[in-house]
């Protein structure tokens, strides 16, 4: 576990791969405009699992950028950063705070993470999205393109607790890949 220097545990992981990570997704032209391509994945994701909300996440140091996004309504508040993480009429925005959520945990530690109800879990129940968004459930993949950098996840969220199981991670796994697949055709220009 990590400590900030008062002592008191730091709920987001430190992530010293941040600006190589920045620098990749300017190179590739992703991370801050949202991409039809990875709002159908978003769908596709949303459509295999079952799960209301899907996200194509890249992050960098101080935000999260969902480049593709699939909820309920199908609608979501565009991409201005001032917009609320959460729901509303306006819809779900596409940039969350890089201390909000399990996916910064997911670019750390560069593994899957499966979270069938986060308030099993003390480090993960009081993130900020348990109680200002109501999710309760959550399963995510690292996107670890050929440079071997983790440009963010793909995930999928619930407000009720999921069994995902270990069918759901060996899922969320193969999905990160055949994305990481398509990110690779569109660099070599095939796509």
């Amino acid at each position: 576990m990590t400590y900030d220097p008062t002592g008191h545990l730091l709920l987001t992981p430190i992530d010293r791969e941040a600006p190589v990570r920045v620098q990749r997704l300017r190179q590739l032209g992703f991370g801050d405009r949202p991409d039809p391509a990875f709002d159908e994945f978003a769908h596709k994701l949303a459509e295999v699992t079952g799960a209301p909300y899907s996200m194509v996440n890249f992050i960098d140091e101080n935000q999260q950028f969902f480049a593709g996004l699939h909820t309920p309504s199908g609608t979501h508040a565009g991409s201005d950063p001032g917009a609320a993480a959460g729901g509303g009429d306006g819809g779900v925005s596409r940039f969350m705070a890089r201390d909000h959520g399990y996916c910064p945990h997911v670019v750390v530690r560069r593994k899957a993470l499966v979270l069938e109800d986060v308030c099993d879990y003390p480090r993960f129940a009081g993130n900020p999205v348990v109680d200002e968004i109501g999710i309760r459930s959550y399963l995510g993949a690292p996107l670890i393109d050929r440079t071997g950098i983790a440009l963010g996840t793909i995930c999928v969220v619930d407000t009720e607790p999921r069994p995902w199981g270990r069918a759901g991670l060996e899922t969320i796994k193969s999905l990160a890949a055949e994305l990481i697949e398509q990110i690779h055709r569109r660099e070599d220009g095939r796509i």
